[in-house]
């Protein structure tokens, strides 16, 4: 089946099986690798990307289903040579160890942020619960979203 998606601002057309997700052909056929694969059951949320604006884990949808529709991935957060806001934070507040699980949960972040100018520690452990992380004890993590919402607002 043929696609055509916007991927971070340019529009990227190639054809797929249609059991191909999302995050395969992110990774396979462009070569946007910030994407992770770890669990194969959508309980990690390292291959989370923006759809649309809103944050959802790329291996739960299609590459059939985002036709036509617009995917921001770690990759393209960054403008300019510029780091985000939020990748900004985790390297300066040290919301990383491994950094398998970084890309999902900065994605993450930056939905949160995107809803919620000035969220709590609640709102954003709530935010990001859907990513998980076996390294850092979450606690960076949760200072980084802070330090980037100051940052943003």
């Amino acid at each position: 089946m043929h696609v055509a998606i916007t991927v971070n601002g340019g529009l990227r057309e190639a054809d797929v099986e249609p059991r191909t997700l999302l995050v395969d052909f992110l990774r396979d056929h462009l070569g946007l690798t910030g994407t992770k694969i770890a669990c194969d059951t959508s309980q990690c949320g390292s291959c989370t990307v923006h759809l649309d604006g809103k944050a959802v884990k790329s291996c739960t949808v299609l590459a059939v289903q985002a036709d036509g529709t617009a995917v921001t991935t770690i990759e393209g957060l960054a403008s300019n040579g510029a780091l985000h806001a939020v990748q900004e934070a985790f390297h300066e507040k040290h919301g990383l160890q491994c950094g398998f699980c970084t890309p999902g949960m900065i994605m993450a972040a930056v939905d949160l942020l995107a809803r919620s100018s000035e969220p709590t520690d609640e709102e954003i452990r709530h935010g990001l619960e859907g990513n998980l992380c076996r390294c850092t004890g979450y606690e960076n993590i949760v200072r980084a979203v802070h330090e980037a919402a100051e940052v943003t607002r």
